[in-house]
């Protein structure tokens, strides 16, 4: 099966198809332009791509909302959080604040740091939260304003 990216006209992934490997040839053999030619002729709507489940070309499998570049001949993932940048090398965006080692974390982008991950007491009720001070390497626990 081959799996191909519509794209709209600002180059962003809005439905992903299959089509038969007896359309593009067999795999590791395959020719995207026969796909593209397949779907356009079957859809009437000619912005195609061939995206890879394992990767090996344009950087990752195309998701819905992703957006391509040309430039790069790559996919991309929208940012997860405004403050975070993109990291050419692995090709992911990044946090401004490595995250820290163990446990279970998220981003809070309202306050630029890690914050412990919501986790059940024994009672089911949830844990106080932390945030992740960089000065201290440690976690602290976020104080409620009343």
């Amino acid at each position: 099966m081959t799996h191909f990216a519509k794209l709209d006209l600002n180059k962003k992934v809005v439905d992903i198809v299959v089509i038969s490997d007896d359309i593009t040839g067999e795999r590791g053999d395959e020719t995207e332009q026969l796909g593209v030619d397949y779907l356009t002729r079957l859809s009437g709507y000619p912005f195609w791509l061939q995206t890879s489940y394992d990767g090996l070309f344009r950087k990752k499998y195309a998701g819905i909302g992703d957006h391509y570049d040309y430039d790069r001949d790559s996919f991309t993932s929208p940012s997860p959080y405004p403050s975070w940048v993109f990291d050419m090398d692995t090709h992911q965006y990044k946090a401004p604040v490595p995250p820290p080692e163990g446990g279970r974390h998220d981003w809070d982008e309202g306050a630029s740091s890690w914050v412990d991950a919501p986790v059940a007491d024994a009672d089911n009720s949830a844990n106080i939260p932390h945030t992740w001070n960089e000065e201290t390497t440690s976690w602290v626990e976020v104080q409620e304003n009343n």
